[in-house]
């Protein structure tokens, strides 16, 4: 069982990644929301309204783990782009109250959920079918990944090494799925490792890669342009898109 199956983990990293989230909006004034974040073509408002979004869509999946009535993450796609396009339109002052009081509202959704409610087994938008007991690791995703996408002084470099681990192992295998993802050996210096990334190239050759385990995350993640990661030789590989 791996990390993300580990509730007392799990749900404390939740926690600590809402902390996170408050933090780096506290940083920023109201007319900085409407700034651009990490993410090209939304703002910082965008980043806060998917985040509390987000939690609303997970607290339905507790709720069908709860109740075995089946509820959807988002009606549609469309429907998901355009409650978040509508919620990023708030005045700041609805904003930060939207994200911290949905925040708060999913971690009730969670408390409600028992031992077999936690084995139940939810649909998440990609189409995956899970247990109930990996949606607090989805939200640590969200509330960690995105925190840096605010761009407000948020980093992983004080995340704890196996949240930095459990990370890897997730954007890696996901990656590692799509086309055209090149076979990369990823060394972090502060992490025991190597990382894997891709299928095994028939000659047995992959790219070595090497930074902190921060720096690596965020670089698989799509996220910060490759700084404080070098490749052993020649530029930085491309990655296809994570999400």
């Amino acid at each position: 069982m791996s990390a993300r199956h580990d509730l007392a983990l799990t749900r404390g990293w939740t926690a600590d990644g809402t902390r996170l989230v408050v933090e780096a909006l506290e940083a920023l004034d109201d007319d900085a929301l409407a700034g651009p974040s990490l993410l090209p073509g939304w703002s910082r408002a965008h980043v806060v309204a998917h985040l509390a979004r987000n939690a609303e869509a997970l607290g339905r999946l507790a709720t069908w783990a709860r109740t075995g009535e089946e509820l959807p993450m988002y009606a549609d796609a469309q429907q998901r782009d355009a409650d978040i396009a509508a919620s990023a339109q708030q005045a700041p002052a609805d904003l930060r109250h939207d994200v911290a009081a949905t925040a708060a509202e999913l971690e009730q959704a969670f408390a409600a959920l028992d031992g077999a409610a936690w084995d139940a087994r939810v649909r998440v938008r990609q189409g995956d079918e899970v247990p109930a007991r990996v949606l607090p690791w989805l939200r640590v995703r969200e509330l960690w990944l995105h925190a840096v996408d605010l761009d407000a002084g948020a980093d992983l470099a004080g995340a704890p090494g196996p949240l930095l681990d459990e990370l890897a192992a997730d954007l890696t295998a996901t990656l590692s799925r799509r086309d055209g993802c090149p076979a990369v050996e990823l060394r972090p210096r502060d992490r025991p490792g190597p990382w894997h990334l891709g299928e095994d190239p028939d000659d047995g050759a992959r790219t070595t890669v090497e930074g902190s385990a921060a720096d690596l995350v965020v670089w698989l993640a799509g996220r910060g342009g490759g700084a404080g990661v070098t490749a052993a030789s020649g530029p930085l590989p491309a990655l296809p898109a994570w999400l």
